[in-house]
């Protein structure tokens, strides 16, 4: 592909075929991600990798500790209380998401890209059971066969999180390039030790997100949905 047609291309998949990525394949997306720019040439990332029966045990303990909290979450307020302070459920990853309302434009935009979601999806706004169904794919990474996990060394500070997140576009591009689709995940930045079981993760390094990569399921509509970015204008700061 041209760069601008990789570009333009890319979104983010939310349902892949069961066909696998051959390992070739990886190593040369993750190979053109290294060549990516960062802070003197620091490369403060690492990242996991799992395919094959390592990602779908990874995918339902993921799964498990989802249908957990969300169970919590429903139960009344002393038990809730109890169970967030003991259950082995409980979010213990090293960034803590955003939870609630985004700040500002940032909730109207976030809202805004939701409904186009769940309209594509055919999901009503008042129907929780089937937003928690489609919340809870995120964990199974959308049936993809690969699931990348992105770790950063906090010594470099907020320049590890924009140096990750170029090194996360490039290789989101060359998967597009490729024939390959993936979905950026920070609900995958939750849980850390389901991951510490699979992989020796370097001391001091933290987990950020996830990334699901595979082959894009043919016919899905909601893999045709591309929210609306916004204009030039609104991008741009202007001169005093």
């Amino acid at each position: 592909m041209e760069f601008s047609q990789a570009l333009h291309s890319r979104r983010s998949i939310r349902a892949f075929s069961d066909k696998p990525v051959p390992q070739e394949i990886i190593n040369g997306i993750l190979s053109d991600a290294i060549e990516s720019p960062s802070s003197s040439n620091t490369q403060p990332y690492k990242v996991a990798v799992a395919t094959g029966e390592t990602c779908k045990q990874l995918g339902q303990e993921l799964l498990s500790r989802y249908y957990k909290i969300n169970k919590i979450q429903r139960q009344p307020l002393p038990l809730k209380l109890f169970n967030v302070a003991t259950s082995k459920a409980m979010p213990d990853g090293d960034y803590k998401p955003i939870l609630g309302k985004y700040p500002g434009i940032f909730q109207d935009r976030r809202m805004h890209t939701g409904k186009g979601l769940y309209d594509v999806l055919g999901i009503k706004r008042g129907d929780k059971k089937a937003r928690d169904e489609a919340m809870s794919r995120n964990f199974t990474f959308f049936d993809a066969p690969v699931a990348i996990f992105v770790f950063i060394h906090p010594g470099m500070k907020f320049t590890a999180l924009v140096d990750a997140g170029i090194m996360m576009q490039s290789l989101m591009l060359s998967a597009t390039d490729k024939g390959l689709g993936t979905c950026p995940q920070g609900a995958l930045g939750m849980w850390r030790s389901p991951l510490e079981k699979h992989f020796d993760i370097p001391n001091g390094y933290k987990l950020v997100c996830g990334l699901a990569l595979g082959y894009p399921k043919e016919d899905e509509k909601v893999n045709q949905y591309r929210p609306n970015k916004i204009a030039l204008e609104e991008l741009l700061i202007r001169s005093k």
